[in-house]
């Protein structure tokens, strides 16, 4: 039946009007210009914008912000494989800008992933996104005063596949064309998702006229050519970099700048050593520090400068989700492939403990693969729609998952909790295991004992906390500590390990990477980073529909109900996360009252002289 469908398709194809059909079918479909695209559903803000919402468009101009960064520098090229970059030429999230280069799109900190016009000034895509069209504004400009174009596009984008670091998604793109009326418009290929206008949207450009397209590659110090807010003024090499803010920047008065590029100065200083970089930042060297050591947070903060309210620490609540840190079963192991076995051993993990005596009790626990925010199913009962695509696999979430009522064990916080260790053992003995000579083994007499294998010191204490709970109940759990080649060698080539740690970072807009961690095919393909060894046709089903979303609703009930499924699975015993964005500065910035969904935005602070 198929062959017959497919015969009289040639034969039209061979006629005299063949040409006349191919035409027509190689149309693209229709579009209409937008000001800005979203991942799901529509952006927020309407055409006529006036600010981003945590943006003081009335911000004051002037004075000079200073970072501090831990390492040191060799390269002013972000885009290419070699060298290190200071901190601060080309956004890495919101709490680092682009600053020196534009991308043709800017995003929006405070929706889950959408874009707003910039360099194009408008962007069109057709309802199954197999394509995007640009159209660039006018008035778009190199720092120095040329025009951007849509060659320029072109070129970066050829440049960037040729020569940059490697994205996946530029093999996706077929082809990239200027069109009529100052428009590009990149078409997709076969393999095309949904999330490629995105992609394509934060496409930096750069000036064909003034790149060198055969040292693209090198890396080097001579400052670049931008079409940013900011341009290079000095570098130190490997010790500080100095961005000037471009007095004629073409986009300064545009809806999605306003507030925004305050400071005549950005300077990042790069210190070597983590204790003289918080050292220089107690002396006040640089401005603001992003803190990420929950002890220092905790009790480091106590010199004059703090006490006398020079320098003010902020917990900054966010949305963005803290994936699962947890210890990661391979349940391709025998003993770990039995459900019942891995949630016992989550019995054995006291976080209280852990908690108090590793990290002065700064840390929250973990208990979602989206944690803290709207994805996460932790604390919500399943919606109607939730309960609708779960209902093909009535065993694939536990009853007080579905509810909303399942919490990580909770303990007296003393190591040894006796009512989570009587719960653990209880599992224990529903898979087969009883105590033997002070021995956990199974009904012949093996046994249960397995392997951490730890990359550094923090992973082996942390293993180390676990090990001995597990001993007092007769668990043989050994620790072993590699280094980092033989560990990747044994994690992602052979498969070679009964636990690891693992962080599984995400965002508000999680989509392949999924697939990637969590399906079938990944669990039997080496090198992928399916860690624990899912296997299960729920997964897969939940990550499609997560996948083939289109409206933000639809997009949050299948990661809510894909949440439920690996909350169930007991894939990894359930760590910790801070509980807020940790932020300390001095008295010098001011910053306006609303923070982005993603926290803080310093591209948006300003100087308080400046007032």
């Amino acid at each position: 039946m198929i062959q017959a469908l497919f015969r009289p398709r040639r034969r039209i194809l061979a006629s005299a009007g063949a040409a006349a059909l191919v035409a027509v079918l190689a149309l693209p479909a229709a579009a209409e210009p937008m000001h800005g695209i979203a991942m799901h559903g529509d952006p927020a803000l309407p055409a006529d914008y006036a600010h981003l919402p945590y943006a003081n468009p009335d911000a004051p101009k002037g004075g000079r912000i200073s970072f501090g960064a831990q390492g040191t520098f060799d390269s002013l090229n972000p885009f290419i494989r070699k060298g290190a970059v200071p901190d601060g030429l080309w956004g890495r999230n919101a709490f680092w800008p682009n600053n020196v280069w534009d991308s043709l799109m800017v995003r929006s900190w405070d929706e889950p992933f959408t874009l707003y016009g910039h360099i194009a000034e408008f962007v069109e895509v057709p309802d199954d996104r197999s394509w995007v069209e640009f159209t660039l504004n006018p008035a778009a400009r190199f720092s120095d005063g040329a025009p951007v174009t849509t060659a320029d596009v072109v070129f970066t984008f050829e440049l960037l596949k040729e020569k940059g670091l490697p994205r996946s998604w530029y093999k996706r793109v077929d082809r990239v064309e200027e069109t009529a009326g100052g428009k590009v418009r990149f078409v997709f290929g076969p393999e095309w998702d949904r999330e490629m206008p995105l992609l394509v949207g934060l496409l930096p450009v750069f000036p064909a006229h003034a790149t060198d397209r055969e040292a693209f590659g090198e890396s080097g110090l001579n400052p670049p050519i931008g079409s940013g807010p900011y341009m290079i003024a000095d570098v130190n090499a490997g010790s500080t970099v100095t961005l000037k803010r471009n007095p004629d920047y073409w986009a300064k008065d545009l809806p999605q700048k306003r507030g925004f590029d305050n400071f005549d100065e950005i300077r990042v200083e790069y210190i070597r050593d983590a204790t003289a970089l918080f050292e220089a930042f107690k002396t006040g060297i640089f401005d603001v520090t992003k803190e990420a050591d929950p002890g220092r947070w905790a009790s480091g903060y106590d010199f004059p400068a703090v006490r006398d309210g020079r320098i003010t620490q902020v917990e900054i609540d966010t949305g963005v989700p803290d994936g699962m840190n947890g210890f990661v079963f391979n349940t391709r192991r025998s003993g770990f492939d039995d459900i019942r076995v891995r949630e016992a051993l989550t019995y054995f993990l006291d976080f209280e403990w852990v908690n108090r005596n590793l990290y002065s009790g700064a840390y929250a626990r973990t208990g979602s693969f989206f944690q803290g925010s709207a994805l996460s199913a932790l604390g919500r009962p399943a919606s109607d729609a939730e309960q609708a695509l779960l209902a093909p696999f009535p065993d694939a979430v536990r009853a007080d998952v579905m509810d909303g009522t399942y919490r990580p064990p909770a303990s007296d916080g003393s190591g040894r909790d006796r009512a989570n260790f009587k719960a653990g053992l209880d599992l224990l003995t529903a898979a087969g295991y009883e105590s033997r000579d002070g021995e956990l083994v199974d009904a012949e007499n093996r046994l249960l004992s397995f392997e951490f294998l730890a990359i550094d010191k923090e992973e082996e204490r942390l293993a180390l906390s676990l090990q001995r709970a597990l001993r007092l109940v007769g668990i043989d759990m050994s620790v072993r500590s590699v280094d980092s080649a033989q560990y990747w060698e044994r994690v992602l080539s052979s498969r070679d390990y009964d636990m690891m740690h693992w962080i599984y970072g995400t965002s508000l807009s999680p989509g392949n990477e999924q697939v990637g961690r969590w399906s079938k095919i990944d669990a039997e393909t080496y090198g992928r980073l399916n860690f624990a060894g899912v296997s299960d046709p729920a997964v897969d089903a939940m990550i499609e529909a997560m996948l083939a979303a289109r409206s933000q609703e639809d997009f949050v009930t299948a990661v809510r109900a894909l949440d439920r499924v690996l909350i169930s699975g007991f894939y990894a015993i359930p760590l910790f996360h801070a509980p807020a964005q940790w932020i300390a500065y001095w008295d010098r910035l001011a910053f306006p009252e609303a923070h982005s969904l993603y926290g803080a935005v310093p591209a948006t602070w300003w100087a308080a002289e400046a007032n």
